[in-house]
């Protein structure tokens, strides 16, 4: 099997998290190691790994894929760095700060036949397949509206300063919002307008903490909310349709499972609790439907297989640099609406 090469911009939560225990355990992957800047971490997991000192050191060496994990205003100027050097780029979300970055990449990489994907793996994830499934069948009817949530309840600033610092890529519309837009357009496509309300709650926070977007379509519409005062969640995913509606918590444990050390397997990974199942109350020809429905089971390496069939094989990346693009285009237009109380076109 052909191997990728591969090397990631940090060894932080992510890369040791998100990153680093697909591409070790996935066969089409070699992982070569990540820049570490002031602390050198990789090789007390991967001994056989290297830890570069720079990223002038880690493109000059026989890399593949690069993959930008760095803090989302660096993004646009790595990746462009990876592309030019003749490199494919994983960019983590968000994609860039702009959108007119994200075309820009996208070209570079068109141009010199590169392959570029953006890392939304919440696609993936246990509770949005379900949904995704759900919806998918038609089983609810007509859609009327749904209404995706990324809750939790955190009152304190987080210790990463380039979260909580002004800067084009800090706050919850670029860091939550990001998964909450990308599943929306994943399942109901791109929406003709956006009407969104971003505000800051937390005591001595610089930077947006809450958002709540609402997607325009044609004959329906998407609401997407993000707080991190949420102490008792309601369902993280409510649509409803006109014969049905199904409510589904969230519920995936992949992130949980890989911050504890889990490694990832093909066999029992992503399987939620049964407490975390969706309630489906529609109807049929047979007559009313009231019941739990089981959950699908979530697997990033999934997205790390379609990442190897793009470079491979020539096929579609699994979340391709338009997608980045369309995300972009409505967060900047949820900041133009936030700011004019207007609904804004797309």
């Amino acid at each position: 099997m052909q191997k990728i090469k591969t090397a990631l911009l940090s060894y932080g939560m992510s890369g040791k998290v998100f990153h680093a225990p697909f591409l070790d355990f996935h066969p089409g992957f070699e992982l070569l190691g990540s820049w570490e800047r002031s602390q050198r971490r990789i090789q007390e997991d991967y001994p056989s790994v290297r830890s570069y000192a720079s990223f002038e050191d880690l493109l000059e060496d026989d890399v593949d894929l690069v993959v930008i994990n760095t803090p989302v205003e660096t993004h646009f100027d790595y990746a462009k760095r990876a592309l030019l050097a003749g490199k494919h780029a994983l960019v983590e979300k968000a994609f860039t700060t702009t959108a007119a970055q994200a075309e820009e990449l996208d070209e570079i990489a068109k141009a010199k036949g590169l392959k570029l994907a953006v890392f939304q793996n919440r696609r993936w994830d246990s509770d949005f397949k379900t949904v995704s499934e759900i919806v998918r069948s038609e089983i609810l009817g007509d859609i009327v509206e749904a209404e995706f949530h990324f809750d939790r309840y955190n009152p304190i600033l987080s210790p990463k300063k380039h979260k909580e610092t002004p800067n084009p890529g800090a706050g919850i519309l670029k860091d939550l919002g990001p998964h909450l837009i990308d599943q929306a357009v994943c399942l109901f496509g791109y929406p003709e307008a956006v009407f969104a309300d971003i505000r800051i709650t937390r005591t001595d926070s610089v930077v947006d903490d809450w958002i709540d977007l609402l997607l325009y379509y044609p004959d329906f519409r998407v609401r997407l909310k993000a707080s991190f005062f949420i102490r008792e969640a309601v369902p993280a995913f409510i649509v409803h349709g006109k014969r049905g509606s199904f409510l589904k918590p969230r519920g995936d444990v992949q992130e949980a499972d890989l911050k504890a050390g889990r490694k990832p397997n093909l066999e029992d990974w992503g399987k939620e609790s049964m407490d975390k199942e969706g309630l489906l109350h529609t109807e049929n020809s047979a007559g009313i439907i009231y019941e739990k429905v089981p959950t699908m089971s979530g697997n990033y390496y999934d997205f790390f297989d379609g990442l190897y069939e793009a470079i491979i094989h020539d096929k579609a990346e699994p979340v391709t640099a338009v997608d980045g693009m369309n995300v972009m285009r409505i967060i900047e237009a949820a900041i133009e609406s936030s700011s004019t109380l207007k609904v804004i076109p797309l």
